[in-house]
């Protein structure tokens, strides 16, 4: 395992399509290890193929709710409900802004042994399935956030004030 280069905003392959998983390999299983390696030493909570450079439909999550998630090639089925929060991500480092994601979301996919699954998310799991899936598509939040995007201390002090 190892820790990959996190890329940020301004790098092209953010804004690419990936393409879909087709079989797992060996690659595709130390792309995936690396991914979780490398997302906990930038404390984030979801990261997608892209942010390493790796233009494949592959996603890891963890939301702290005692599960990892892998969802390769998903597919978003079901949406419902709205919540509005602020969100960061590891590709656009220091930088905060609020959005408005659903609150439940069903997504189809592959897990790690390439066998298709359904994982339904409620408030912060939904909120990182949609902003992971939108890198697959070249999305950033960052064309999403309703107002300016704040540098992180600015929005931790206005959090702490409510």
């Amino acid at each position: 395992m190892a820790i990959r280069k996190v890329r940020v905003i301004g790098d092209e392959i953010l804004n690419k399509q990936c393409k879909p998983v087709k079989e797992m390999n060996a690659r595709t299983a130390e792309l995936i290890d690396d991914m979780f390696e490398t997302m906990y030493e930038e404390n984030g909570a979801g990261l997608a193929a892209p942010q390493v450079g790796i233009l494949r439909q592959i996603v890891t999550i963890d939301v702290e709710d005692g599960n990892q998630y892998v969802l390769i090639n998903p597919e978003i089925v079901e949406m419902s409900g709205e919540q509005t929060g602020y969100e960061g991500c590891l590709s656009v480092p220091g930088k905060t802004g609020i959005v408005t994601r659903p609150n439940h979301v069903k997504v189809r996919a592959l897990n790690e042994k390439m066998e298709p699954y359904e994982l339904v998310g409620e408030g912060l799991l939904a909120r990182a399935i949609c902003h992971e899936c939108d890198h697959l598509k070249g999305k950033l939040y960052v064309s999403m956030v309703e107002g300016e995007l704040e540098d992180v201390d600015a929005a931790d002090e206005e959090e702490s004030e409510e």
